[in-house]
């Protein structure tokens, strides 16, 4: 990796949101594939049953060989810290499903604040291209439970954050992209 690549990247943080199933991730990858250098792929979906297991080896054959897979449903921040000086670009999918993820593994709402801070820090301290995909869902019903309520709350000051220090934060719907930052 030349320095002068490194200056032309540096610190290049990309949101993409939407509904489920809106396009996010095929755009995301399209993205980065008009960008330079090294790529990885951080991938945060467990595979909990065998529908979700169907999904992410779909997820794995369409990526192909263009990219070094990292599969880390928690420890997300501490494993862009380590990517950060191997690669130039990263995608980071899903931070809803890390999100949720941390939730059912995280005691109490400051701890569950505290992650969603660090992973932040660790999107705007990596060196390269940093490309988030995430779930809006904040425009829906009112969940009916407090647990569905309060992840939806996290969801969207967690997108907020993100959105805040990305350079460039896109909506998708219907699968067309649209430059909302």
């Amino acid at each position: 990796m030349s320095t002068n690549h490194r200056v032309i990247m540096s610190n290049k943080i990309y949101l993409i949101t939407g509904g489920a199933r809106s396009g996010k991730s095929a755009f995301a990858e399209k993205l980065a594939s008009g960008l330079t250098g090294q790529r990885a792929y951080l991938a945060t979906a467990q595979a909990l049953d065998p529908e979700m297991a169907a999904r992410i080896e779909k997820h794995r054959k369409d990526r192909g060989i263009a990219w070094d897979t990292y599969e880390e449903p928690l420890a997300v921040a501490e494993l862009l810290k380590k990517l950060s000086s191997r690669y130039d670009v990263v995608l980071l999918d899903c931070l809803t499903l890390w999100l949720s993820n941390v939730m059912a593994h995280t005691d109490g709402d400051g701890a569950v604040s505290s992650r969603a801070n660090e992973l932040v820090t660790a999107i705007e301290d990596f060196g390269g291209a940093c490309i988030i995909v995430s779930n809006e869902v904040g425009l829906g019903i009112v969940p009916d439970n407090p647990l569905a309520r309060k992840f939806r709350d996290f969801a969207g000051m967690l997108n907020q954050k993100v959105a805040s220090v990305a350079d460039e934060v896109y909506f998708t719907a219907a699968g067309i992209p649209m430059k909302i930052k």
